[in-house]
């Protein structure tokens, strides 16, 4: 019987340097996913990478045999770095409750930041190009998705600062006051630049 697992690692555990050695960009996930498929016991495989994460959620009949896969596959890309430390997994219910807690952004590094959404559908979107995509976690992240609209709209999550850029425009208020008519440098791109930009605009900074 197939189960559904998550191999991966987060903020909460993994410093900054080492996600950013792991991380896949958007264009070439769905080429990863299409290499993981072919070479590990995998009938679905969703890839999610993001700045704070990178997880692969997968079906699979032989659940010890993927996960040593997905950890050669992730060791591979961390260029020496020993991520044993690093690795959690997930399997059956929990590994579900995983998929609904992070597309909810209630394990984000900002709990109610609403960038994840997206990135968790981009993911999704690029597991239906590769043809990674099936039943079991097309239903998974479907509703996962709901689970996400319905936490936005029936709690106070995504009420006022809801962001790391944000939270760290507010850090700068409080300490140097009135920011109208101040310069401001940011280096950065990404949605988190363009967040950070049209906040720092809204308060009259020039960048």
């Amino acid at each position: 019987m197939s189960e559904i697992i998550v191999v991966g690692l987060s903020h909460h555990a993994t410093p900054l340097e080492v996600r950013e050695r792991l991380s896949v960009a958007t264009e070439a996930v769905a080429s990863e996913m299409e290499g993981l498929l072919e070479r590990a016991p995998l009938a679905e495989g969703v890839l999610l990478s993001t700045c704070n994460r990178v997880e692969l959620y997968a079906v699979t009949p032989d659940p010890r045999d993927a996960v040593r896969a997905i950890r050669e596959y992730l060791h591979s890309r961390a260029l020496g770095d020993d991520l044993d430390e690093y690795l959690y997994e997930r399997r059956g219910a929990d590994a579900v409750r995983h998929a609904f807690r992070v597309a909810s952004s209630l394990d984000s590094m900002v709990v109610g930041e609403p960038q994840i959404l997206g990135q968790v559908k981009s993911a999704y979107q690029a597991a239906e190009s590769a043809g990674s995509l099936g039943t079991l976690l097309g239903r998974c992240f479907t509703r996962a998705f709901a689970v996400a609209k319905r936490v936005r709209t029936e709690t106070e999550i995504a009420a006022g600062t809801v962001s790391i850029s944000s939270i760290a425009i507010e850090l700068a208020s409080k300490i140097f006051g009135d920011l109208s008519g101040r310069r401001a440098l940011l280096v950065g791109a990404g949605e988190m630049g363009e967040a950070a930009a049209r906040s720092l605009a809204a308060r009259g900074v020039w960048l």
